[in-house]
């Protein structure tokens, strides 16, 4: 069996055996997570050592692009004289999409960890951690539009019902905010595949596909068609790709999410347990991130060079906006979330620029991302779970208290506010070059917006050292005095086993970034080729 396939529905398996084990043994379901999310990460790795690199590929619009592919008919229906439906089984991954899933496969890995914190129906728990595993793993392999759009559809679920079932007192009105939010866009993507679908024709058999390569060529696109390249219909007397790729990008930045699309991001962090935040900061985000460039860019490369500037604009805007907001947080777990939304800036500000540079940046700003955001909410949901509070002021000398605690908290800080030596640092730094490089090499992206990225690092620093130096330093004085300073005992075994893989990844990545861009540079000139010559 192809090894995608396995690492996507891995999960599953383990999910019906929680299923299907009675109640008295719920003290082995979290146990058995763990072992579906390590066997995944055995795997990821296993992909990642063999994906091969420096191979002369036939292009972006060449399937060769790809590797470790699977391709099985699924859905096939005759309409008669209209030829047939063509739905594949179709998975595949480039080295975009190898980061991405390496760095899925760990942080799962943490939020098992994280899980163990659960302690009310554990079934259902666990059952619904596993499903929106096997979503996540197949967003990132899928090369089928519509296999792609069930697995994403597949995210809201669980997430729903981990929200609105173990999280804290507004839990209900942070599911269904977010609920609302992703299907908005999600059910307009629907409207646009459609659309794709019904424009691009196989070559091979010469029926209708959802194949996303095949919607990538130009030549695929039936002539006339609403999204062919050369089609002069419009909706609203805008052109139908424009609409198309306005629909996509807001789907997609919703994920992010990009403001003002973010809304939903903070009310869910807060009330999610601290498993389920490390899944949205690490992962979700990532799918939007990813989203944009595999298919809005990908498939309307002309629409997004010319509204490039506006995607760079509301990066920049994301970036400053967020960092402004993260210093004006007194909750700690709100303080990282507007953190991640002007991190997530930064991937924007790459991809908008259009350059090797600026993707390589975006990409690495996604993997660093999502170990750092993984860090910061497992932290965060250490102190948490002791006092059941997170309020920033209602501490103060916690160095003193928890001495081992700080020591991760100083790197997981130190780090998110791009220190040269960690992972964050390379990111961002490749997302500002690719935006100055922008101005001379495509003309898309002009100075200013490079400069405003930079203050928002600047911005980075002043929130997280203020956050660090009001809860760490000087003498100890806790709101809930003696009975917090009893129950605000140092880290334990486990959460030290969790959060010393974590540290050494943001300062491997910072010291040898090579490990993610050896591995995505094939792609992403490629990628930058492809787009120069539309």
């Amino acid at each position: 069996m192809n090894i995608l396939t396995l690492l996507i529905f891995t999960p599953i398996l383990f999910g019906l055996i929680i299923a299907i084990l009675p109640s008295s043994l719920r003290s082995s379901f979290k146990y058995i997570t763990l072992l579906a999310t390590l066997v995944q990460l055995g795997m990821s790795i296993w992909i990642y050592c063999n994906f091969k690199t420096g191979a002369a590929f036939g292009g972006i619009n060449q399937e060769s692009q790809f590797q470790f592919m699977q391709k099985l008919p699924w859905i096939n229906l005759n309409l008669g004289s209209m030829g047939k439906m063509q739905i594949d089984y179709f998975v595949g991954i480039d080295g975009l999409s190898i980061a991405l899933l390496v760095m899925t496969s760990f942080v799962l890995v943490i939020a098992a960890l994280a899980s163990w914190e659960i302690k009310s129906n554990l079934k259902g728990f666990f059952v619904l951690f596993l499903l929106l595993d096997m979503a996540v793993i197949g967003v990132f392999c899928s090369l089928d539009f519509f296999l792609f759009y069930i697995f994403y559809e597949l995210m809201l679920l669980p997430l729903y019902f981990l929200i609105g079932m173990w999280g804290g007192a507004r839990r209900e009105y942070a599911a269904i905010k977010f609920f609302l939010y992703t299907l908005f866009g999600s059910v307009f993507m629907l409207l646009v595949m459609i659309g794709l679908y019904l424009s691009v024709k196989d070559p091979a058999t010469g029926n209708h596909t959802f194949n996303m390569v095949q919607m990538m060529n130009p030549a695929n696109y039936q002539q006339g068609s609403v999204f062919a390249v050369l089609s002069h219909q419009t909706i609203f007397g805008i052109s139908a790709r424009a609409i198309g790729f306005v629909i996509l990008f807001i789907a997609f930045a919703i994920k992010v999410p990009v403001v003002p699309l973010h809304t939903w991001l903070p009310d869910a962090h807060v009330e999610a347990p601290t498993p389920v935040s490390i899944i949205l900061a690490g992962i979700l985000l990532k799918v939007g991130g990813y989203g944009i460039i595999r298919i809005c860019i990908g498939i309307f490369p002309e629409i997004a060079h010319a509204d490039a500037y506006w995607l760079g604009m509301l990066g920049v805007i994301s970036i400053l906006y967020g960092a402004l907001n993260a210093l004006a947080q007194h909750d700690l777990k709100r303080l990282i979330a507007y953190s991640s939304i002007s991190h997530m800036g930064f991937v924007l500000l790459g991809i908008a620029s259009l350059t090797t540079e600026g993707l390589s940046g975006a990409v690495m700003q996604m993997v660093s991302h999502g170990f750092l955001s993984t860090m910061l909410f497992f932290l965060a949901g250490v102190i948490y779970n002791r006092v059941h509070d997170r309020g920033i002021t209602h501490f103060r000398g916690l160095a003193t208290q928890m001495p081992k605690y700080t020591a991760f908290i100083m790197v997981a800080f130190f780090a998110s506010l791009g220190l040269p030596g960690f992972s964050a640092f390379i990111g961002e730094s490749f997302s500002l070059i690719g935006a100055f490089k922008s101005s001379s090499v495509n003309g898309l992206l002009p100075y200013w917006m490079a400069i405003c990225g930079s203050v928002g690092i600047l911005l980075g620093a002043a929130y997280f050292l203020w956050t660090l130096q009001r809860m760490f330093f000087g003498q100890v004085n806790l709101k809930g005095g003696s009975v917090w300073k009893t129950a605000l005992t140092d880290l334990n075994i486990r959460e030290k086993i969790t959060l010393l893989p974590l540290a050494l990844m943001v300062l491997v990545l910072g010291l040898m970034p090579s490990l993610v861009f050896d591995k995505i540079n094939d792609s992403i000139v490629t990628f930058i080729h492809f787009l120069q010559l539309k």
